[in-house]
């Protein structure tokens, strides 16, 4: 089963030099996941279900798109466990006025269905026909490697609240943590909600990308573009009506890219007494261009406190591990 999207990029999408956003793309490979995800979990009989994402994988942005092209987003179900399902998404961009396309985005997301009678109640995913039991074997493994992710993710992170508050910068020093981190406030409406009333992923995606951006922007001072997104772990509901706090910081920095991690916040309105909770992290890679398009250098990061150490120590390691992954796949695609 697959299913294929496709629009045109806008003005409303892009940034000021014309680039579209890393979260414009992020929401439109997150809709097709959603659609396929959710076509199949209703192809048995049964409560009906909308899938909610749960995992988004590792997302190279592997060329920039513009302003006027046409994103063309194509989803597959790659592997089904008892209550989840992988979508593997492309994105590829067409220049309409040459013909010319390219890969722009690949990415993997998790989805769990959940009952249209009972939110609470996760539905069973019907089964897939795979090529080739090699197939399925290496999409358990994906599974299984996924699950473990997201177990530690949430031990780290899932309940300990730490906000980014919005800094003094006439008091705080330009290249420091503390001068480029930020946060943004976003009252939840219908609009944000799938039909179970939870805000849909790419929503809160495009939101992350939002701040991560302004974050690399006030650090590098430059055109700033997305390089790649870790893996995004969506550890509890956001329900209409919440008011969400977005919130980013500089984590690392290296001569040719810098890490941002990203927190969201969720406070209910109506149901205050269940008090604030952390309902997603992340961590955006961000590159500096100049005017012409090309890389430039990023500018080093001044670390105050143990804390940013162990972070910038924590990041450099990340980035190194992801280096050595991409050699790695260089490697065997020759």
């Amino acid at each position: 089963m697959s299913v294929t999207t496709a629009r045109i990029m806008r003005p409303d999408d892009a940034n000021i030099v014309g680039n579209v956003h890393g979260g414009t793309i992020l929401k439109m490979i997150e809709e097709a996941g959603c659609i396929i995800g959710t076509r199949h979990c209703n192809t048995q009989s049964g409560d009906r279900c909308a899938a909610q994402l749960a995992r988004v994988e590792r997302t190279d942005f592997l060329y920039p798109m513009f302003i006027g092209e046409v994103a063309h987003v194509s989803a597959e179900i790659t592997y089904a466990s008892k209550h989840s399902v992988e979508v593997q998404v492309h994105v590829m961009s067409e220049n309409i006025l040459t013909g010319a396309t390219k890969m722009t985005n690949r990415a993997a997301l998790w989805y769990v269905p959940f009952s249209l009678k009972n939110v609470d109640n996760v539905t069973e995913v019907p089964p897939i026909k795979y090529a080739s039991p090699g197939q399925e074997e290496e999409g358990k493994k994906r599974y299984e490697a996924q699950k473990m992710e997201r177990l530690e993710t949430k031990e780290r992170n899932g309940e300990l609240l730490m906000p980014v508050s919005a800094p003094d910068r006439t008091t705080k020093e330009p290249y420091t943590v503390g001068f480029s981190q930020s946060s943004l406030i976003h009252l939840v409406g219908p609009s944000d909600c799938t039909l179970h009333g939870f805000v849909h992923g790419g929503v809160t995606m495009k939101l992350m990308d939002e701040v991560a951006g302004i974050v690399a922007a006030r650090h590098c001072k430059t055109n700033i573009v997305t390089a790649s997104v870790d893996a995004i772990n969506f550890h509890r509901k956001i329900m209409k009506g919440c008011v969400v706090t977005v919130s980013g910081r500089a984590t690392f920095a290296s001569n040719k890219s810098m890490e941002i991690e990203v927190f969201v916040d969720a406070d209910p309105l109506i149901e205050a007494e269940k008090g604030k909770y952390r309902a997603v992290t992340a961590f955006f890679t961000y590159i500096s261009l100049d005017k012409q398009g090309k890389p430039l250098p990023i500018p080093p990061m001044k670390l105050e406190g143990d804390g940013e150490q162990r972070r910038f120590e924590d990041g450099k390691m990340r980035y190194l591990q992801n280096k050595a992954k991409r050699l790695a796949d260089k490697e065997r695609q020759q």
